[in-house]
């Protein structure tokens, strides 16, 4: 870069060299005026055929033919130079940004893949960073795909329903995938996809159309989302219990002045809560356990206390913000 620097200072000197000739030249052969000589020169150097200014002698024109040779010459050296430092510069940001996007893809482990960035993938994406969970978005729209670059988001430019794009996202790493894109047809091929890659991956799947939830079932979705549903039910609940919602919306996602979240833990193998009771839970703990999950089909609402937490328990928990947060990072 500093090669193609200096290269573009030298044809600036050059050209503001034969300028200043130029116009030292005509003032000294015509013996013109500093206006009138600037102005042939600009003349002769952008070749835009207007007449002379005066007439010229034969050391003039022989002076003009000089000029014109040099000046056209250094004008277009000038503008070429320019013209590849600005491609060069923008093909090499442009190579210096997918490189660090490829690092930073290639090192993701555990993240969610968002295939979709319209109205919906947006809000997923927010909410994927309130939480503070890594996230890569998949895009084929190249405006959707810029305003995801321009917040910083990590992403990959292609169709999510083909395999190597989904690989190059690092599906075979990934906790989760979330079919977000406006088209039903697209969230069953992308969820095809998904499954046949890794058969034991937790996917969402938006659905436009009801009617459309048991494709994407069959398809392999675990949860399918009707984001009109949920805003139809969510409005009728605000309308009928609003103190309840919004107690509940800042359990979710820490919104007000409460000092409490709520949050799914799933308890592993050295969790400082393995081993212990529910009751035990809220003693040493300072959280309330609301639900346990255990195996595939069992749910205990409000579990007694003397239950004895087993691992990969689900715990579907209320606590303080900064309890929750070590919490998670311990289950």
């Amino acid at each position: 870069m500093d090669f193609q620097r200096s290269r573009t200072l030298r044809s600036v000197i050059v050209l503001a060299a034969l300028i200043a000739i130029g116009i030292a030249g005509y003032m000294t052969i015509e013996g013109w005026s500093f206006l009138d000589a600037a102005y042939m020169t600009a003349l002769t150097f952008t070749t835009v055929g207007f007449a002379e200014v005066h007439p010229l002698s034969s050391g003039g024109k022989a002076f003009s033919i000089f000029l014109m040779i040099a000046g056209v010459g250094a004008t277009l050296y000038f503008l070429s130079i320019s013209m590849q430092r600005i491609i060069e510069e923008g093909i090499f940001r442009g190579f210096v940004r997918r490189r660090r996007m490829e690092t930073r893809l290639a090192g993701e482990r555990n993240h969610f893949i968002l295939c979709g960035f319209g109205r919906v993938g947006r809000e997923v994406a927010l909410a994927f960073q309130q939480e503070g969970a890594h996230f890569i978005i998949v895009e084929k729209d190249l405006e959707a795909i810029s305003d995801a670059d321009n917040m910083g988001f990590a992403y990959v430019l292609g169709d999510a329903s083909d395999d190597e794009v989904l690989r190059a996202a690092g599906i075979e790493r990934a906790r989760g995938l979330v079919a977000a894109t406006g088209n039903d047809s697209d969230n069953v091929f992308i969820t095809l996809s998904a499954r046949g890659i890794r058969p034991e991956l937790f996917i969402v799947a938006r659905t436009t159309y009801q009617d459309n939830e048991g494709k994407l079932i069959r398809a392999g979705a675990n949860s399918v989302v009707s984001p009109h549903t949920i805003g139809g039910r969510r409005m009728a609940l605000s309308a009928v219990r609003p103190m309840a919602v919004d107690f509940f919306d800042s359990l979710l996602d820490g919104r007000g002045k409460r000092d409490l979240r709520f949050t799914e833990i799933t308890v592993g193998d050295g969790s400082v809560l393995l081993g212990s009771s529910i009751l035990q839970c809220k003693e040493s703990q300072g959280i309330d356990v609301l639900a346990l999950a255990r195996g595939e089909n069992e749910m205990m609402v409000n579990p007694i206390g003397d239950l004895q937490i087993e691992e990969n328990d689900r715990l579907f928990i209320v606590g303080p913000d900064t309890r929750l947060a070590d919490l998670e990072g311990k289950a």
